[in-house]
């Protein structure tokens, strides 16, 4: 019953992106046994996490299924593969990973980073869960979106509509709404 006839095909993948930052609260918000049992829980099967510059190290254990597979790396020169083959993402509030993810239209929980102190992307990241592009959350708060969430109810990104984004660019470099 998979997406795509292969040789795993219940294979459900949940994929975890902090970009080229340190996002630690990020991973570490994942890796609670909370998160990773919900995951479970809603049917996912693996948790890839791309943990960019963090030292946090998720631990592969202490989950209810033990089937289920979590792994991680660092840095790859693309992650667009990973993108395409997701269930889910997780991801930092990156403009270049929102809208990637968007584009394929995966459905998407963005946690935003609160210890950047210039957070614009925040700003990004709620007008598009406003517009139920994605769903918006906090580290401490990932568990309950995820446990809440419903993905079927995400309205799809049309890249054509780039009106209210480019509004919103010229907002945050302090020109004036026409």
């Amino acid at each position: 019953m998979g997406e795509k006839g292969g040789t795993m095909k219940d294979k459900r993948v949940v994929f975890v992106t902090v970009g080229t930052t340190c996002f630690d609260a990020l991973v570490r918000a994942v890796d609670t046994p909370e998160v990773k049992n919900e995951l479970f829980k809603k049917g996912y099967t693996n948790i890839m996490i791309q943990m960019g510059r963090g030292s946090y190290i998720p631990t592969k254990s202490a989950v209810e299924n033990e089937s289920a597979v979590l792994e991680y790396f660092t840095f790859s020169s693309s992650i667009a593969d990973y993108l395409k083959e997701a269930s889910l993402v997780i991801s930092h509030a990156g403009s270049g990973s929102i809208f990637e993810t968007l584009r394929l239209g995966k459905p998407l929980i963005v946690v935003v980073n609160e210890d950047l102190m210039d957070n614009h992307q925040s700003e990004l990241a709620e007008e598009l869960a406003e517009r139920k592009h994605l769903l918006c959350a906090r580290p401490q708060t990932l568990y309950e979106t995820i446990a809440y969430m419903d993905t079927r109810s995400l309205v799809p990104y049309e890249p054509g509509d780039a009106e209210p984004v480019a509004k919103l660019i010229s907002r945050y470099l302090g020109f004036p709404d026409d």
